[in-house]
């Protein structure tokens, strides 16, 4: 498959450790992870849906709110694509206790929050965006998986498209069989042509081979990488660094995603928005 071009125009991660881009790229190039300390605000969201919502989901939108504000775009004009390995497991961990003890108690508001793609369906009722949105995973993979169908529909609809990922930890006695760990939400906005908020140049191809993950670099984002969308972890470090990069996010046994970075000026600004 020949190489496919496109742009960075905005990007975003959130951990408790890590609560925004500019501490997370201290931290991934090189830098220790701080002791966890945030929760993230949820602002968008009134106060009543901002009580009930899950933590997932709140991360959800403090990246994709992050990512589209440095993109300099209308958070309700932007196609999305929500992606995650197993949505919110202390939701389902509640859901199976609940049906398993007193399955009358069972709550409505806990049901909506366990289906996949209840992040993406906040998203629209808070940012106003009636643009199709799709939520997507692949187990260990779906990180890449995500960029996959976000690059797709950006070049095929010719338009900018709103990546996020999030993950949150196992609880209960879904930890004992699930190894995800902690919280971590990314975001990306992707782009057909360069614009003034463009911060890199990617050109991206699937290999019908299979290739290892890349090995972390920063004890910051190994301390993150048993999260399940830890597959993220290698772009953001690369980001981080600001240098040209070649990375192979596996996308499965026999195939992965190959990814050339490389870092543009935009608008007098580093590639990071610094």
């Amino acid at each position: 498959m020949s190489s496919l071009a496109l742009y960075l125009d905005g990007l975003a991660l959130w951990a408790p450790a890590l609560p925004g881009w500019q501490a997370a790229r201290e931290a991934l190039r090189g830098g220790t992870l701080p002791a966890p300390a945030a929760r993230p605000a949820g602002a968008l969201l009134g106060a009543n849906e901002r009580r009930r919502a899950p933590e997932s989901v709140l991360v959800a939108l403090e990246v994709a709110q992050a990512a589209v504000a440095e993109a300099g775009l209308a958070a309700d004009a932007v196609p999305s694509v929500f992606s995650s390995t197993h949505g919110d497991l202390a939701v389902v961990d509640a859901l199976c206790r609940t049906l398993a003890t007193d399955p009358l108690l069972l709550s409505p508001t806990r049901f909506h929050h366990s289906v996949h793609n209840a992040a993406s369906g906040y998203w629209a009722i808070a940012s106003g965006c009636r643009r199709p949105s799709s939520a997507v995973a692949e187990f260990g993979h779906a990180f890449a998986a995500g960029w996959l169908e976000a690059a797709t529909q950006c070049l095929a609809d010719t338009t900018p498209v709103l990546l996020v990922g999030v993950d949150s930890a196992a609880c209960g006695p879904l930890a004992s069989v699930n190894g995800s760990r902690g919280l971590l939400g990314v975001a990306l906005v992707l782009a057909p042509q360069p614009g003034p908020a463009s911060r890199w140049r990617v050109e991206g191809r699937l290999v019908p081979e299979a290739a290892p993950a890349p090995a972390l670099r920063s004890a910051a984002a190994a301390a993150l990488a048993a999260n399940a969308m830890g597959d993220a972890l290698p772009l953001f470090e690369a980001l981080a660094r600001e240098l040209p990069a070649r990375l192979a996010l596996p996308l499965g046994p026999r195939l992965h995603l190959a990814l050339a970075l490389e870092p543009r000026a935009a608008s007098g600004l580093s590639p990071a928005g610094a």
